[in-house]
């Protein structure tokens, strides 16, 4: 049985490392053409695996460096690729994550996650939707988190920018469901990427470690592609972020009791390293 990736065009941003990274492998496993973009990669292993892929799939595998804050650049990428061809799935995928107390969120804080988390993704979006529309198909897979979903305290300028790109997604797949144009947004749980590596700088700091309940970034891209695969909306990935998902309306009460076990805890560990009052 074909794969239905096999022989598709695939964009993935972000997929220097972690879930775009699990994502290119195994798109590139299942005979999808995948390019491949990313951002300052500052890990040598996942440079080598780039290379690594470019060379065992030559002729289907493409990287580049990109900024996603970049409108312009962001336009002038994809409308590249559109020239060889159909773009058959886009996934929007570049991010960063930040947690710390609202009141050390300042306004550079603010405006670097809006830049990168949403307005990465709407930039994309803006670039690939008119290709799409003259092509008469097209799927776009939107990366947003469990934390667009449910509220994660000491993370409300995640959430912020998660909620409005699940709110964003939801909207345009409602929209554009006439012109044969999917769209799914996909909010993983703890995955085991660098993205708990990365202090406030951005910077990697390889002593952190990913929560003991997170899943390996293969797991989660095998996750997302059964969802993409099944056209749905909505793609928890991580049982955790299932069970969160469906405690919204099934159990709110249970929901709400564990965000504020979870609160407490986060505000005794921001106590104990100084930035935050008792």
């Amino acid at each position: 049985m074909t794969d239905i990736f096999a022989e598709q065009t695939c964009i993935i941003t972000g997929s220097s490392s972690g879930i775009g990274l699990a994502l290119a492998k195994e798109l590139l496993r299942r005979g999808a053409t995948v390019y491949m973009s990313g951002w300052r990669e500052t890990n040598s292993d996942n440079l080598q695996t780039t290379a690594h892929l470019l060379e065992q799939y030559a002729g289907r595998a493409f990287s580049c460096e990109l900024d996603v804050r970049d409108e312009a650049a962001v336009q002038e990428y994809i409308a590249g690729i559109a020239g060889r061809g159909p773009i058959d799935y886009l996934f929007a995928n570049a991010g960063i994550g930040f947690m710390l107390p609202f009141v050390r969120a300042d306004r550079t804080v603010w405006e670097n996650l809006l830049n990168v988390n949403l307005y990465g993704i709407v930039h994309c979006v803006q670039a690939v939707v008119p290709i799409m529309l003259r092509q008469g198909h097209g799927h776009i897979i939107n990366t947003a988190s469990v934390a667009g979903i449910v509220p994660a305290p000491y993370q409300t300028v995640y959430c912020a920018t998660k909620y409005a790109t699940v709110g964003f997604s939801e909207s345009l797949r409602y929209e554009l469901e006439p012109y044969n144009i999917k769209v799914t947004v996909t909010c993983p749980g703890n995955v085991a990427t660098q993205i708990f590596q990365r202090d406030t700088d951005y910077r990697v700091d390889e002593e952190r470690a990913a929560p003991q309940n997170s899943i390996t970034s293969d797991q989660a891209a095998l996750e997302i592609l059964e969802g993409v695969a099944a056209s749905r909306g909505i793609v928890p990935v991580t049982d955790w972020a299932r069970e969160r998902y469906a405690n919204i309306s099934a159990d709110p009460a249970a929901n709400d009791a564990w965000m504020r076990a979870l609160a407490q805890q986060r505000r005794q560990q921001f106590i104990d390293q100084g930035l935050l009052d008792r």
